[in-house]
């Protein structure tokens, strides 16, 4: 169930090119202009060229929760689409099928049994960054995989994704660059992404405790107003104590009277007090902690996609090397032993098949530092994030305390009748002398 707001025929979104006939040209990608490998984007850039939105859509079936839904709105198709979590999965595969060189953030897990409401949510912030960051992904922009995931309003949106996929290639089969990307790359490339791995691994190390941190302080203020909500309540409960006071204690019964009133009515000002802790520690979790998530699950792409690098082509590259190797000696053998030339040019047959394969991985080698070295240029692109999030941060404290500063202030004038002096007479708080209460 889903549906496009963009005013157009339902039909429109429901015929992704799945089913075109699939001429080899119109997959190939485009060779940008100047030096490809230099990417020229900005934050701003990649931030403007999506804002998803992933909001939960539970659906009850009898007295359990089977499923839960999700509405995913794009703002730049104008649409908004259903989608369950299994879908995600679909399209986090064929992502990985399609562009195995670029960084492919991960998909939180699926957890069958027992996800609680915090879970749930934590999940759909999970599944709301992966979007955000594939929809701001240079080369994931610009691919009918995400125009279909965003738009398609059909019930089988994983068989269209499929389809999409199928039979086409991956990212080396279809850039017209793929075969030239050793001509783009510096000498010293190898050394350059050795250093960029060491820097990335840093920067991320770095952010995860600042993430942690960040954690901590949202959930202190909403401890904080937990404690200001609590501290309220049990002044109030203090003034309507009813318990009759002993007779000695008869002289200071008014006193005592006005002081309960006057605590009785401070638990309005302390649950106001609690309600703005909370906002700022809600506000913490979205602008701080959410934004350090987003980073650090691009930084986790990266770290990733070089562990695909060195397990996947180079070590495939090395495979192919080694068994043309033994071929080599295998026809060297042969030859030594006079062996049958029809023998002989079998071997010659499979020594040329397995040279053209590692070309073919030599290629993919380089296609695959191609790659990386602009994923490595696009985390940097990310790095100005820290601004905003700092940014944030300083402002939901300014605000924060703002307001409770606000509030304090006005409760203050509500405890002159708490300070009476022996007279009956109201007299000014204690006021702390200058400097700290521990000074020598």
């Amino acid at each position: 169930m889903s549906y496009c707001i963009k005013e157009r025929a339902h039909s429109d979104l429901a015929k992704p090119p799945v089913n075109e006939p699939r001429e080899p040209e119109q997959f190939l990608m485009q060779a940008p202009q100047g030096n490809p490998l230099l990417l020229s984007h900005t934050l701003q850039e990649l931030l403007s060229k999506d804002s998803v939105q992933v909001e939960l859509i539970p659906e009850k079936k009898g007295l359990f929760l089977k499923h839960v839904e999700y509405e995913v709105s794009s703002k730049r198709f104008k649409c908004s689409v259903y989608r369950r979590y299994n879908d995600f999965v679909v399209f986090h595969e064929m992502l990985l099928q399609k562009f195995p060189y670029r960084m492919v953030p991960a998909l939180p897990p699926k957890r069958m049994l027992g996800a609680d409401r915090e879970f749930i949510e934590s999940r759909r912030r999970a599944l709301k960054r992966f979007i955000n960051l594939v929809a701001r992904h240079p080369p994931f922009s610009e691919d009918v995989l995400l125009k279909l995931f965003l738009s398609f309003s059909g019930s089988d949106v994983q068989n269209k994704l499929r389809e999409l996929v199928q039979g086409v290639g991956d990212e080396f089969m279809t850039c017209r660059l793929a075969t030239q990307a050793k001509d783009f790359l510096p000498a010293d490339i190898q050394a350059q992404f050795a250093a960029s791995r060491e820097l990335i691994r840093n920067i991320y190390n770095s952010f995860y405790k600042l993430r942690d941190r960040a954690e901590r302080i949202a959930s202190r203020a909403i401890d904080n107003a937990s404690d200001l909500l609590i501290f309220g309540k049990e002044l109030s409960a203090l003034g309507s104590d009813t318990t009759p006071l002993p007779s000695w204690a008869a002289l200071n019964n008014s006193t005592w009277g006005t002081l309960k009133q006057a605590l009785k009515g401070l638990s309005v000002e302390f649950a106001l007090l609690a309600d703005k802790a909370v906002q700022q520690g809600k506000q913490e979790e979205n602008d701080v902690v959410e934004k350090l998530n987003l980073f650090l699950d691009l930084l986790q792409s990266y770290k990733d996609l070089c562990e695909r690098h060195e397990k996947g082509v180079l070590h495939k590259h090395q495979r192919a090397l080694h068994k043309y190797s033994m071929m080599k000696k295998q026809m060297m053998s042969a030859t030594v032993q006079n062996k049958e030339p029809e023998s002989v040019e079998q071997l010659e047959s499979r020594i040329v098949e397995q040279e053209n394969a590692i070309l073919t991985m030599e290629l993919r080698n380089y296609f695959s530092l191609y790659c990386l070295h602009q994923e490595t240029q696009l985390i940097h692109i990310y790095l100005p994030l820290t601004s905003h999030i700092l940014g944030a941060f300083v402002n939901s404290q300014i605000q924060g305390h703002k307001e409770m500063s606000k509030v304090w202030n006005e409760l203050k004038p509500k405890l002159s009748c708490l300070f009476v002096g022996p007279s009956n007479m109201p007299t000014p708080p204690l006021s702390p002398p200058e400097g700290n209460f521990f000074s020598n």
